[in-house]
C-alpha cells in the first residue's frame, strides 16, 4: 500500500517538473506544505471509523492519505486531471478512497449531484456513518461549497477546512462589526463555527497574497430546527444584506416591493420595535429568525387573500 510522501516544496516542485505542470491559479491551487498543519486539520476534523469524508481539492493526495488512515471512506474531488491522476498513482491500493475527477459545483448555487450521490451511497453502506467535509479548499470556491452544503442534504456533521482568513472572519463575525453579513447569519443560524488556527502564507506553495485560517464549523440540528423554511430564510438573509449600509426599512421595502406595501412592511417592523434608523448589520440572529418568519407569514396571508 503506497504511503503519501511529505508534501514539501522540494517534492511538489520536483513532481510538477516531472509532469510538465505549474500550479493553476485559476483553480485556486495553493498547496499546504507544513505536515504538522495537515495533521492539525485532520485532528480538528475528529475523523474516525464512522466518518465518510468529502475532500475538495485532492492535490497530490497528502491530506487524503492522512484522513484515509482514520475514516471509513474518503471521497476526494479534483478538477485538475493531472493532479487527479498523480494522487491516484500515489495512493494506489487504498481501498477506502474514491477519486473523482469533477467540479464540486454544478453552478454557484448547487453542488455537483454526482458527487453528492456518491456521498449518499457511502453513508448508506453501513449503519451509523456520518458525513464530514475536511479539506484545504481552493480559495475560489470556498464560499459556495460551505454555503451550499448547508442548503441541501445530507448536511455535514462538521466542516473543517482551510480558507482565506478574511472569509473565516466573516463566518464567525458578530453583529455590528464590519465582517458581519449574510454568510455570518446563514452559518451561525445552523452551526457553531470556530477558527482553529491562523496560517501565515509561508506555509503554502505557491505563497498566496493573503493569510489563511483553519476553521471548524459544527452543525447543530437544534439550531436548524428553528428555521421552518430553509430556502426562504436563505433568500431573506441574502436580501437583508444585499445593501448592507442602507436602512433596514428601505431594504425590506425593496425586497418585498411586489408582495407587500410600505405600510405592511412598517407594520411588521413595528412588531419588533425596529425604528427608521435600524440596519441589518445591527440585528442578532435571534432577531433575524422571528423577523424572517413574520414576513414569511405576512406574505403568505396576503397571497391567500388575493
Amino acid at each position: 500500500m503506497n504511503q503519501p510522501p511529505r508534501q514539501t516544496v522540494s517534492y511538489l516542485t520536483r513532481r510538477f517538473r516531472e509532469v510538465g505542470l505549474e500550479p493553476d491559479h485559476r483553480l485556486g491551487q495553493n498547496f499546504l506544505i507544513d505536515i504538522n498543519l495537515l495533521e492539525l486539520l485532520a485532528r480538528a476534523a475528529a475523523i474516525d471509523e464512522h466518518d465518510v469524508v468529502l475532500e475538495v481539492g485532492t492535490g497530490t493526495g497528502s491530506l487524503t492519505g492522512i484522513m484515509a488512515t482514520k475514516a471509513a471512506e474518503v471521497v476526494t474531488v479534483e478538477l485538475d486531471g493531472h493532479l487527479h491522476q498523480l494522487a491516484r498513482e500515489t495512493l494506489e491500493g487504498r481501498r477506502n478512497i474514491t477519486f473523482l475527477k469533477a467540479d464540486i459545483l454544478k453552478n454557484k448555487n448547487r453542488l455537483n449531484p454526482e458527487v453528492m450521490q456518491t456521498i449518499r451511497e457511502k453513508l448508506a453502506a453501513a449503519p451509523g456513518r456520518r458525513f464530514k467535509l475536511a479539506a484545504n479548499l481552493p480559495y475560489n470556491v470556498a464560499t459556495p461549497i460551505i454555503s451550499n452544503l448547508l442548503a441541501g442534504e445530507p448536511v455535514p456533521h462538521s466542516m473543517t477546512v482551510t480558507i482565506q482568513k478574511e472569509l473565516a472572519e466573516r463566518i464567525v463575525a458578530a453583529p455590528s462589526t464590519k465582517d458581519y453579513g449574510s454568510l455570518s447569519v446563514w452559518i451561525q443560524s445552523q452551526c457553531r463555527p470556530e477558527i482553529v488556527r491562523i496560517l501565515n502564507n509561508k506555509v503554502f506553495w505557491p505563497r498566496p497574497k493573503v493569510e489563511s485560517a483553519i476553521i471548524r464549523i459544527e452543525f447543530d440540528p437544534e439550531k436548524r430546527a428553528r428555521i421552518p423554511d430553509l430556502p426562504y430564510f436563505h433568500t431573506f438573509v441574502r436580501s437583508l444584506f444585499f445593501h448592507r449600509r442602507k436602512f433596514l426599512r428601505s431594504v425590506l421595502i425593496a425586497a418585498f416591493k411586489d408582495r407587500l406595501t410600505k405600510s405592511e412592511v412598517d407594520e411588521v417592523m413595528s412588531r419588533f420595535s425596529l425604528g427608521a434608523d435600524a440596519r441589518a448589520e445591527q440585528l442578532t440572529i435571534e432577531q433575524i429568525l422571528p423577523l424572517c418568519e413574520a414576513f414569511r407569514e405576512r406574505t403568505a396571508e396576503k397571497e391567500a387573500s388575493d
